[in-house]
C-alpha cells in the first residue's frame, strides 16, 4: 500500500450480498393507502373550507399541499414500515426534513405493553402478538446478521425519503449502538456523520459487578447538505448555573450583563472578564458588554430523566422515551412547518412533540395498540391539527396473495383463488368441500365460507351461504372475512337464526400473512365483536347515542385471575367515537370519549349532536377495545 493511501473498510454480514456478489436490493413496494379515519375534523369543517383544502381523492392524486391551509393532514399509519415507506416514496421521496427512529433493541420485551382495564385501572401486561413476535424474530432471530439486514433496508428507504438538507436521529442502546453506527456509515457515508449523542438518565439498577448502565446512544447523520440546527432555541440551550448567573451583576434596557475586554491587541485589559466599570467610562472602545443568554450551547452529552412509573404521561410502553428528550432533538433540527417522520413510532412521543412544536408529521408502527395509544395521545393535545389514520388494507393483502401464491397472469388467477381458500381452510382446521357454489369447507357441524382477500364480505354473500346451508340440511355456518359490509352485525346473525341457521362471523387475523406465525401454528380466529347501541332523536334535530352492550371476543386472552375481576362489559372498551353523518367513505371523528391513565371513567352516552336540517342520516359508532381492536357498526336515524 502506497504511503498516504486510504483503505476502505466495510461491514459485511450474511445476507448483505447475493450469491453473484451484487448488493442485495431493498424491496420497494408501491401500494395505495387507505384512509380509514379522519380525526379532529368534521365533514362540515371540510366542506366549509372548499377552495382552500382538497378532497381525499385529490390528496392521493398527488395534489396535497405542504401546509395545513393547502390541504395537508398529518398521517398515522398502521403497517409494516418496509411496505409503508416503499409506498410513501412516490409522493414523499426527498420531502421529509427530519426523521427520528427508536427501533427495537435486542429484546422481545420491546413489543409488550401494559394496558389498563375499566374504571379500576387494573393493569394487564399484554405479551407481543404473533405479528410483533415475527417482527422480533426477523430483527434478532439470526443474531446480528438479521438485525443488520433489517435496519439497513429501512435506513436506505429513510435516506431516500429525506430532503437534501434533511437529518436523521437513530436511537439505540448498548446492544445495538456499535452495529447501527457501522450501518449508518454504510448507508449515509462517514462524511455525513454529525454527532454521537449520549442521553443520560437515572436508573434503579443496583448492579455491583460492573459499571451501571445509565445512558442510550443517539446517532445524527445528514443526507447531503448541511441541515437545520437551531442551537439557540430555548429548548436546546442548556441552563446556566447559579454561579454563572451571579456574574452578570449589571443591568440595562437590554438585560443583565458583565463587562469584558474586547480582546484588542495591546489593550491592557485584552480579554479580561469582569473588568472594573471605570474602564467603560475612560476607554469604552476597549470594553464590551457581555449580556446574559437564556442558556449555554448544548453539548452532545446531556441528562434528561425518564418518565417515572407514577407519571400521567406514561402510556404502558416499556420503551417509552420522555417528551423532554424529543423536544430537544426536534426543536434543534427542524423549523416550524417542517415534516418530521418516525417509522417505529411506538407510543407516539415524537409525533406528540412534533405536533406541539408546530411541525407536520408522518408516523408508522406495526402494533395496532401503538396506533391506538398514539391516537389518544394526540387527541389529548389542545388544538391538535387534523390527522388521518391509514393502512395498506386490501392492497397489502393482494400483494401478499401475489407473493405467496403467484398468479400474475390472468389464466393463473383462478388457481390462486383455490390455493388461497385451501390455505385458509387449513389454518381454520376445516376440511375442504367440493360441489358447492358458495361453501368451501366443513368444520365440525359447521359449513365454512371464506371471504375474498380484497373485498368486504357482503350481506348478500352471507345470505347466499345461508340459502345453500338450508338447501343441504345444515344448521351451522362459519363465514371467514377480512372486512365486513357496514351494518352487517348483529342484524345478519339474528336473521340467520330466525331462519334456523347458527351463524358465526369470524375475522381472519392479519397474522395469516406472516409465514413464521403460520409455521409456528400461532394463528387464532375470533368471532366478530359487535355493539348494542341506543340512538335517541330529540327535539330540535338533536340525537344522542348510548352504548348498551359490547361483545368482546378476546376474553380468553386475559388471565383468569384478571378476568374474574371484570364486572361489566364496558370495562373492555377503551375508546369510542361517532361519525354523525357517515357517507360510506372515511370515518369522520365527530364525537369521542376515551379513558386516560388519570381519568378512567368512560361516559357511555354521547353529547347531543344537532343536525342542520331534517332528514335521514347514517350514524357510525366505532369502539376500540383494551387491545386496540376496532369494532364499527352503522345505524340509520331519521331526524325531524
Amino acid at each position: 500500500m502506497a504511503k498516504g493511501e486510504i483503505t476502505k473498510t466495510e461491514l459485511v454480514w450474511s445476507g448483505k450480498y447475493n450469491e453473484d456478489g451484487t448488493l442485495k436490493e431493498v424491496p420497494r413496494v408501491n401500494l395505495p393507502f387507505q384512509v380509514i379515519e379522519t380525526i379532529n375534523e368534521s365533514r362540515a369543517t371540510r366542506e366549509g373550507k372548499k377552495g382552500k383544502s382538497l378532497s381525499l381523492f385529490d390528496i392521493y392524486q398527488g395534489k396535497e399541499g405542504d401546509t395545513f391551509e393547502d390541504g395537508w393532514r398529518n398521517k398515522l399509519i398502521w403497517g409494516d414500515n418496509l411496505l409503508v415507506m416503499g409506498s410513501l416514496l412516490e409522493k414523499f421521496a426527498g420531502k421529509i426534513d427530519l426523521i427520528y427512529i427508536d427501533p427495537p433493541f435486542a429484546t422481545g420485551a420491546d413489543f409488550t405493553f401494559t394496558t389498563q382495564i375499566g374504571q379500576s385501572g387494573q393493569e394487564l401486561v399484554k405479551e407481543q402478538s404473533a405479528i410483533e413476535e415475527k417482527a422480533y424474530r426477523d430483527t434478532w432471530g439470526a443474531g446480528a446478521a438479521s438485525f443488520l439486514q433489517m435496519i439497513r433496508a429501512r435506513l436506505v428507504l429513510m435516506r431516500d425519503l429525506l430532503s437534501e438538507s434533511g437529518a436523521i436521529y437513530v436511537h439505540c442502546d448498548h446492544r445495538a449502538s456499535h452495529h447501527i453506527r457501522e450501518v449508518m456509515d454504510d448507508v449515509f457515508g462517514p462524511a455525513n456523520f454529525l454527532n454521537h449523542l449520549v442521553w443520560m438518565f437515572s436508573t434503579r439498577s443496583s448492579i455491583k459487578s460492573t459499571w451501571k448502565r445509565s445512558h442510550n446512544d443517539i446517532f445524527l447523520f445528514k443526507k447531503n447538505s448541511d441541515p437545520v440546527f437551531n442551537w439557540n432555541d430555548d429548548m436546546v440551550l442548556e441552563p446556566l448555573s447559579e454561579s454563572t448567573i451571579k456574574k452578570y451583576r449589571y443591568e440595562d434596557e437590554n438585560g443583565r450583563y458583565r463587562l469584558s475586554g474586547r480582546n484588542i491587541k495591546g489593550s491592557p485589559i485584552r480579554s479580561a472578564k469582569d473588568v472594573d466599570p471605570s474602564w467603560e467610562k475612560t476607554h469604552p472602545e476597549l470594553v464590551v458588554r457581555d449580556y446574559l443568554r437564556e442558556g449555554k450551547v448544548a453539548t452532545d452529552c446531556f441528562f434528561v430523566d425518564i418518565e417515572n412509573q407514577a407519571s400521567v404521561a406514561r402510556t404502558g410502553y416499556p420503551t417509552q422515551k420522555p417528551e423532554e428528550l424529543l423536544y430537544k432533538l426536534i426543536a434543534a433540527s427542524s423549523r416550524t412547518g417542517a415534516l418530521v417522520g418516525d417509522f417505529f413510532c411506538g407510543s407516539g412521543t415524537s409525533l406528540a412533540v412534533a405536533e406541539k412544536l408546530g411541525r407536520r408529521w408522518i408516523g408508522c408502527d406495526l402494533s395496532r395498540w401503538a396506533i391506538h395509544v398514539t391516537r389518544k395521545r394526540l387527541l389529548g393535545i389542545g388544538n391538535c391539527k387534523p390527522f388521518e389514520l391509514l393502512n395498506l388494507g386490501k392492497y397489502e393483502r393482494k400483494y401478499w396473495i401475489g407473493t405467496t401464491f403467484g398468479g400474475k397472469k390472468k389464466d393463473e388467477q383462478q388457481v390462486v383463488v383455490f390455493q388461497y381458500i385451501a390455505f385458509m381452510l387449513k389454518l381454520y382446521s376445516a376440511e375442504p368441500l367440493t360441489g358447492m357454489q358458495h361453501l368451501h369447507g366443513k368444520k365440525g357441524k359447521g359449513l365454512v365460507h371464506v371471504g375474498a382477500v380484497d373485498a368486504p364480505v357482503t350481506i348478500d354473500e352471507v345470505n347466499a351461504c345461508v340459502e345453500e346451508c338450508l338447501a343441504v340440511g345444515q344448521k351451522e355456518l362459519h363465514v371467514l372475512g377480512w372486512e365486513w359490509e357496514m351494518g352487517m352485525t348483529p342484524y345478519i346473525v339474528q336473521e340467520a337464526k330466525r331462519r334456523g341457521v347458527k351463524l358465526l362471523l369470524v375475522t381472519i387475523p392479519r397474522e395469516v400473512m406472516e409465514q413464521q406465525a403460520v409455521d409456528k401454528g400461532d394463528i387464532h380466529f375470533f368471532e366478530v365483536a359487535h355493539l348494542e347501541v341506543d340512538i335517541k332523536p330529540e327535539k330540535g334535530r338533536k340525537v344522542t347515542v348510548s352504548l348498551k352492550d359490547f361483545a368482546f371476543p378476546y376474553a380468553d386472552m386475559i388471565p383468569e385471575e384478571v378476568r374474574d375481576k371484570i364486572k361489566k362489559w364496558s370495562d373492555y372498551i377503551d375508546y369510542w367515537a361517532i361519525d354523525w353523518n357517515f357517507q360510506n367513505d372515511t370515518f369522520m371523528n365527530g364525537w369521542v370519549a376515551y379513558r386516560t391513565r388519570k381519568e378512567r371513567k368512560l361516559p357511555l352516552k354521547s353529547d347531543a349532536n344537532t343536525y342542520e336540517k331534517p332528514g335521514k342520516y347514517t350514524i357510525m359508532v366505532k369502539a376500540v377495545d383494551i387491545f386496540g381492536n376496532d369494532t364499527s357498526q352503522t345505524f340509520d336515524v331519521e331526524v325531524k
